[in-house]
């Protein structure tokens, strides 16, 4: 389940998720992303993560995409936060879903 609650605020437009952002629903948020940003592309855009439980690759992919959009990503926990951090390198977030070269032996 994916709930997104979105408000146009004079600070700008605010993005809170909520439950898993993976499979459809990553498609269904791209395309409301992207309407509300083709309305303001100016506007400056907060995306409020606090709530989401689970992040797939595509999700993942589109976070990266909204900030690469100039989109403020705020998150809580150790793998969100994490997460954040990833793409703030520049890093794909898939890298760090990678086993360790040798494995376990």
């Amino acid at each position: 389940m994916f709930r997104v609650s979105y408000s146009d605020t004079a600070e700008g437009q605010r993005w809170s998720l909520h439950g898993r952002l993976a499979g459809p629903w990553v498609d269904e948020l791209r395309s409301c992303w992207k309407y509300a940003r083709n309305l303001a592309p100016l506007a400056r855009a907060i995306v409020d993560l606090k709530q989401v439980t689970f992040i797939d690759q595509a999700g993942e992919r589109l976070l990266a995409e909204m900030q690469s959009a100039g989109a403020e990503l705020i998150a809580t926990g150790v793998e969100h936060q994490h997460l954040l951090t990833t793409l703030d390198n520049h890093k794909s977030p898939s890298a760090r879903r990678t086993a360790p070269e040798g494995g376990n032996k």
